[in-house]
């Protein structure tokens, strides 16, 4: 699942990050009915999104598998995808998680992989299905993420589609003698990492943040920025990381303003689709 590139600002809003965040929030296992366009319209029109760039992301999202069209008289609605679904569910997973940002098991994952240049769309999805997986290049070809990753679900989607034998993955430790505190610095841009929290905070801990905003605007664009945080940290361990790391700052605010908006979110969204 693609959101940001780890080196943008967190808070770049695309209107496929907000439609993600808009149906991953409200209608991936909670509404079953196709949604009307002028409903998604009327959804990001206070994050001004234009209608028109409203329709053209919903287009692509088609053509990418995540929704389908569904004819409702004489207006287009789109639903979710069972591929759809699978990717916000996977997404979900990690925005409601009780540690986002904690490597998930001890040593560290590696991943090579070839894919030939006439399939460089595929090249490009498993990148970001990679990255989306906490993965950096560390050099020449050679991909680490830290913990143990469960690539067979985060590749899911892809493997199908990869000529045979086109990935090797296998898992690693630390050996004395050779720390990994400098492969980290090369592989990953730590103070970066640090600046996209700090970024995320500063604006999200503003009291006036959603004043002038419909709580379902609101939600919407605090869980698109959480998801390119999420993005943009990798969950390296806490050593490599330097003091006063402020990813536990981050994740207490996103889960308190979170709640703050959640009924008057879900009171907003029935009242579009009513």
């Amino acid at each position: 699942m693609s959101i940001v590139p780890a080196e943008a600002s967190v808070l770049t809003r695309k209107p496929r990050q907000l439609l993600l965040a808009f149906f991953g929030e409200f209608v991936c296992d909670r509404y079953f009915e196709p949604l009307r366009a002028g409903v998604l319209i009327g959804a990001l029109e206070s994050a001004g999104v234009a209608a028109s760039a409203v329709r053209t992301n919903l287009d692509r999202m088609v053509e990418s598998g995540v929704l389908e069209r569904r004819r409702l008289g004489r207006e287009i609605g789109f639903e979710l995808t069972s591929h759809g679904s699978e990717v916000l569910r996977e997404a979900s997973g990690r925005v409601n998680g009780p540690a986002p940002f904690e490597p998930q098991g001890e040593g560290w994952t590696l991943v090579t992989f070839s894919v030939p240049e006439h399939l460089r769309d595929l090249r490009h999805r498993l990148r970001a299905a990679l990255t989306w997986s906490g993965f950096a290049v560390l050099r020449d070809g050679l991909w680490i993420a830290p913990g143990v990753v469960d690539l067979a679900a985060a590749l899911d989607a892809i493997i199908p589609d990869l000529p045979p034998a086109s990935i090797t993955a296998f898992s690693a430790t630390e050996l004395d003698g050779f720390p990994m505190a400098e492969a980290v610095r090369v592989a990953w841009d730590v103070e970066r990492i640090r600046e996209a929290h700090h970024e995320f905070i500063a604006h999200w801990e503003r009291e006036d943040v959603a004043s002038d905003l419909p709580p379902l605007t609101a939600r919407t664009l605090l869980v698109a920025d959480w998801l390119a945080l999420l993005r943009a940290d990798p969950r390296l361990p806490r050593q490599y990381m330097g003091d006063d790391w402020p990813a536990d700052r981050s994740f207490e605010l996103f889960t308190r303003r979170h709640r703050e908006f959640a009924f008057p979110a879900v009171r907003d969204f029935a009242a579009l689709v009513g």
